[in-house]
């Protein structure tokens, strides 16, 4: 049985052009990028020449982009890091976001910080006017994540940036599932921080990236020999990073004509899914001009009244597909999804959702073989069903 992957946004497998890229610095030229010596310094340009790559991608200089172990590390450190810096007041988040965001705002929370959650509205859509009316003078943080890892829904960064910026707030966008496919500039969009990660762009795993807006002082979590300005302590993974430079290349030559295929075969998933009776698509529409460009090219949510997720899952396991009922990070949890219950789902909604990932190897045979798979195998779990 041919196995089919639809879960790009937990992770994505290494493209071979950036796995090509990376062999050098395993073997040949695998020095200390803080030796002096001949293999410390082409460890040291290979290192320079990857954060030039990246800072160019998001219209930034070189010194605002520091290298992390992952976009979770990233979170921690900006919600961590100027929280440490400040000392005290207010940050402000989404009901959406990733459970690290949501886990150190509880984290800061319990360290006498105030933590205001802002609301979305049924497509995950953060409103810029709670953003403006949430600000207090204590306001030191605005964290928005760019595009939902679960529903795909792209908040509106540049607007709520703009009102950051009007209020002298720094503002932090979690853009793990959006950077690669989607076009970002921190100058225009009015971004003081910014993460981004590797494993999700067909790069390596182990590698983040955190953009921080020259000027911001803020308290490393990392302490050690002085590596990436000093910002976070740690030899530095030289193979990772410049796998990670590669991916972000790549991604954005081809961006436009993946995204291009990938909505297309998306689009015939969701109204094929749709046909089966009481389903249902979370996070914006599709084919609709207000909502087209405001949810990732390669994200299809869906819930099916009187199923369960996990049972879902497994049945499409055993027909060799994968996919996910949300956040990997999260996909042990018997808790209904944040995500979904912010949208207003029910819980027991909740406990019945699909989230399809398209990425670069994914077919239109593959886009068949659920579309004909799923009905017989909802119908299946329904007839079971404790919930029906």
């Amino acid at each position: 049985m041919k196995k089919i992957y639809l879960d790009y946004a937990a992770t994505t497998p290494v493209d071979k052009r950036v796995l090509k890229a990376m062999e050098p610095y395993f073997s040949e030229k695998y020095g200390n990028s803080m030796s002096l010596h001949s293999f410390g310094q082409e460890a040291k340009l290979a290192l320079e020449n990857s954060r030039q790559i990246l800072a160019d991608l998001l219209n930034a200089r070189p010194n605002e982009i520091i290298f992390t172990g992952s976009a979770t590390e990233s979170n921690n450190t900006v919600l961590k890091g100027i929280a440490l810096a400040k000392k005290s007041g207010h940050i402000i988040i989404s009901s959406i976001e990733h459970p690290c965001i949501v886990e150190s705002a509880k984290w800061l929370e319990k360290q006498g910080f105030e933590i205001t959650k802002l609301p979305v509205d049924k497509f995950g859509m953060v409103n810029p006017e709670d953003v403006k009316n949430a600000i207090k003078e204590n306001t030191i943080l605005v964290s928005v994540i760019h595009a939902s890892n679960e529903i795909g829904t792209i908040q509106p960064i540049a607007e709520i940036g703009k009102i950051c910026r009007e209020k002298k707030v720094l503002f932090h966008t979690d853009a793990s599932q959006s950077f690669g496919k989607e076009p970002i500039d921190v100058e225009k969009m009015n971004i003081d921080l910014l993460t981004a990660s590797s494993h999700k762009i067909y790069g390596p795993k182990g590698v983040g990236l955190l953009f921080i807006k020259s000027g911001i002082i803020i308290e490393p979590l990392l302490h050690g020999g002085g590596q990436e300005n000093g910002l976070r302590g740690s030899t530095v993974n030289v193979a990772g990073i410049v796998g990670f430079a590669r991916a972000a290349e790549i991604c954005q030559k081809e961006m436009k004509r993946e995204n291009k295929k990938q909505i297309i075969l998306r689009n015939k998933l969701i109204k094929e899914v749709l046909k089966i009776k009481n389903s249902h698509l979370n996070g914006p529409p599709v084919g609709e001009a207000s909502h087209t460009e405001k949810r990732l090219a390669n994200n299809a949510n869906f819930s099916f009244d009187f199923v369960e997720g996990e049972s879902l899952l497994m049945q499409l396991d055993m027909e060799g597909i994968a996919c996910s009922t949300g956040s990997a990070c999260s996909s042990f949890k018997l808790e209904p999804s944040h995500v979904l219950l912010a949208t207003g789902l029910k819980p027991e909604q909740a406990h019945g959702s699909l989230r399809v990932s398209l990425g670069r190897f994914t077919t239109k045979k593959d886009i068949e073989k659920i579309i004909k798979v799923l009905p017989n195998i909802v119908q299946k779990i329904r007839e079971i069903s404790p919930f029906k």
